[in-house]
């Protein structure tokens, strides 16, 4: 949740920086088809900046519906200088429309990292509405970050986190996996992966059978 600015209008997130190898390993892994990736809520631009240029089979499209983050993915893209990574887009995922209609038919991966718990769970369900709409057969939605697991957090830390979300904000907290695995069920994703990441937190993969 902190983010500080670094220069300029460049924003830095701490826990970005930090987790952007292990997300980096886990998506090469996953993401083998070439093709485009939207990622969902870019946020500062760190992963966008860092995973674009080291993933070459992807084109790496950053969205956000925050003007300030849009001028921080800006300024990290351009300093990371990759053929492959566009501009970043205004995009809300609560709306029906993402306006991706030049980029949909060659979308193969929906990324997002860090936003279910610190948003209102209508983003969750527009962001598995908006991948079961866009991705074809054979499409990974992957989604990063704490999660519940059968009711149950999975750390203390976690425990804390959880308190502290819903004390800013009581429509915000950390989500069950099994509650958002059903929210990307009823829009046709069907749960392929669920990888352990550091620091208690997941990376789950879904698919468009």
């Amino acid at each position: 949740m902190s983010t500080n600015t670094d220069a300029g209008a460049r924003l830095f997130n701490a826990a970005a920086e930090r987790n952007r190898e292990p997300i980096l390993e886990t998506l090469r892994d996953l993401l083998t088809t070439p093709g485009t990736l939207l990622e969902i809520a870019s946020g500062t631009g760190q992963h966008a900046a860092y995973m674009a240029p080291r993933l070459p089979n992807l084109i790496w499209v950053p969205s956000d519906p925050e003007p300030a983050h849009r001028r921080s993915i800006a300024l990290w893209s351009a300093e990371a200088d990759a053929d492959n990574l566009r501009p970043p887009r205004d995009l809300d995922v609560t709306e029906p429309d993402w306006t991706i209609d030049d980029i949909a038919a060659d979308l193969v991966a929906v990324y997002n990292a860090n936003m279910i718990h610190i948003s209102p769970w209508a983003t969750c369900r527009g962001l598995m509405a908006g991948a079961g709409r866009y991705l074809d057969g054979g499409g990974a939605l992957c989604l990063y970050g704490p999660f519940a697991r059968e009711g149950r957090h999975t750390s203390e830390g976690n425990v804390r986190f959880d308190a502290a979300l819903r004390a800013e904000n009581p429509a915000w907290g950390i989500r069950s996996l099994e509650e958002v695995t059903a929210a990307a069920a009823a829009h046709g994703l069907s749960r392929q992966r669920v990888v352990e990441m550091p620091a208690n937190n997941l990376l789950i993969a879904f698919t468009k059978p």
